[in-house]
């Protein structure tokens, strides 16, 4: 006789989630992660204050950006941590674009959630979408402008797009200043797009607009005791070696001695051990010592006489940064002088900036190496001017590589909205109804722009659409007037990678999660009790 009592297949502590329940459970979580950042989105978008409590710390951060917020959450919704991952992604892959790439998506759920309860197969949506992101996709790429052969008007492109980038963010006060800071940098790597080359110094004290650019390396380090303050012509050994030598470098070593005359033998073989170490490294022919680790007293004393400036605890970006626009090798050994490259540079001079002294690196092997010094009267502020500038130096790297720019402001949403909704039109079946929601969701973002900024999305957005349908494809909202306004006359330029990558992400991200349709929970691993304490 058949059992009609439920078969348990899954451990004692798993849980399982099934079809709609399943479904409802990864819309549910992935709406909730879109509602949280919907409200950053734009010009006028607003702030989220980030807050972590420790036993140790108390930080706090204020920002807008999406890929910090979503990251700095701690979520258990395996939806909305597919949500999260693409974020990072796009902040990885492009710089910007964190929180579009993220509402799209969930726009895209609110709209497969309403067709799933008209009983549309979540497999027809998936293929109405497909369809529709090829539409998209070839709509923005047929529409990209591309002045990477003038160089004229191709500077000018980078400067909409960092005015554009920056204008969401804290920066927006002085994003001329800034544009123009990021493109000069950006052009200064020659094409290369190494952003390693571009450093970024925080420093409290004066205000944003207090904040410029300077050619060369800037380490935030200071000089040792009686060595030389001023180098020309420096040959710098970069190295990541200990530099101290009061202790024995055994671990639980004891050490018996039966006079207290023997403790001095030992401290001066310890001695003689570093004099020899020192003496190694002065012939490699270097006038500068830059140690990632501590260099004590005595090793100090020692490059002080043979006058090298020895510089200790470079943190690791600090030495690998200087290592690459030096031009030099990091060594750990120093018993084969002949195959270490040393790194070149004109002059190492001390500069104040505010109350504090740094090292400059001017001429060093790499031209194109500069510094951002980013002022600001909190440390929020820096923090966020940091990310900030680090977006607009992503997107540009990115424009320099792939030249071809779209407009801003919702136009190029409603453009590939326009461009799906007539394939819709001509598409017989059910994925006509996933593609006119596919178009729906695009054009949710410029009416999200317009909410955030308290302007009338309704009227704004109806207007566009009626504009686009007309074939003014460089129509959209201009946030500063609240009224629909020609892109290409206002400058609101963006990265046609940026959108591009956004418009994939997001509909490969909404299509994996409406496939899933069952949610398994593993049982948590149990701890086995130690029987055996070290």
């Amino acid at each position: 006789m058949v059992s009609l009592n439920p078969v348990q297949i899954f451990s004692q502590g798993a849980e399982e989630e099934k079809a709609e329940t399943a479904r409802l459970s990864s819309f549910v979580g992935a709406i909730a992660i879109g509602d949280l950042v919907k409200s950053t989105l734009g010009p006028k978008g607003m702030d989220k204050i980030l807050q972590t409590v420790s036993q140790y710390s108390d930080t706090v951060q204020v920002t807008n950006d999406g890929a910090t917020i979503l990251k700095s959450i701690g979520v258990d919704n395996p939806a909305a941590k597919i949500l999260v991952d693409i974020s990072k992604v796009q902040d990885d892959e492009v710089g910007d674009g964190t929180t579009s790439v993220v509402v799209l998506a969930c726009e895209l759920l609110k709209e497969a959630e309403a067709l799933v309860s008209q009983k549309i197969h979540p497999q027809t949506i998936i293929a109405g979408w497909r369809k529709a992101t090829d539409a998209a996709r070839k709509a923005l790429t047929d529409f990209a402008r591309d002045h990477g052969s003038d160089e004229k008007r191709f500077r000018n492109d980078l400067m909409n797009i960092a005015r554009t980038t920056l204008s969401s963010k804290i920066l927006t006060q002085y994003k001329d200043y800034f544009s123009k800071m990021c493109v000069d940098a950006v052009l200064r790597l020659k094409g290369s797009g190494n952003l390693d080359a571009i450093q970024i110094i925080k420093k409290l004290g004066g205000g944003l607009q207090d904040s410029y650019l300077d050619e060369g390396f800037l380490l935030d380090k200071k000089i040792g005791v009686n060595q030389p303050k001023r180098i020309e012509n420096a040959k710098i050994l970069v190295a990541n070696t200990p530099m101290d030598t009061d202790k024995v470098k055994v671990f639980g070593s004891k050490v018996k001695v039966d006079a207290v005359s023997k403790v001095a033998e030992l401290e001066l073989a310890e001695k003689e051990k570093m004099r020899d170490k020192v003496n190694k490294i002065i012939k490699h022919g270097c006038n500068v010592f830059i140690n990632r680790q501590l260099i004590y007293n005595y090793p100090e004393q020692l490059f002080a006489d043979a006058g090298v400036m020895a510089i200790e605890h470079a943190d690791f970006d600090g030495i690998e940064r200087l290592a690459l626009v030096t031009g030099g090798d990091i060594v750990s050994t120093f018993d084969a002088p002949d195959a270490v490259k040393l790194g070149k540079c004109d002059v190492i001079e001390e500069i104040m900036i505010g109350e504090d002294k740094l090292l400059k690196f001017s001429g060093v092997a790499m031209g194109e190496a500069c510094t951002i010094i980013l002022r600001g009267a909190t440390q929020q502020i820096l923090d966020e001017g940091d990310r900030s500038l680090h977006d607009a130096l992503c997107v540009l790297t990115q424009t320099v590589k792939e030249t071809k720019t779209v407009f801003g402001g919702g136009s190029s949403e409603m453009l590939m909205a326009d461009a799906v909704s007539k394939m819709a039109a001509k598409t017989p079946g059910k994925e006509a109804v996933a593609m006119e929601a596919y178009a729906k969701a695009l054009r949710m973002l410029p009416t999200l722009i317009a909410d955030n900024a308290g302007y009338d999305s309704a009227q704004l957005v109806s207007e566009l659409r009626a504009v686009h349908t007309q074939g003014k494809h460089t129509m959209g909202i201009d946030m500063d007037q609240g009224e629909i306004g020609d892109m290409e006359k206002l400058g609101i330029t963006e990265s046609f990678q940026v959108k591009r990558q956004v418009l994939i992400s997001a509909a490969e991200a909404a299509e994996m999660i409406l496939r899933v349709d069952d949610i398994v929970k593993a049982a948590p691993r149990q701890r086995q009790p130690d029987h055996h304490p070290c």
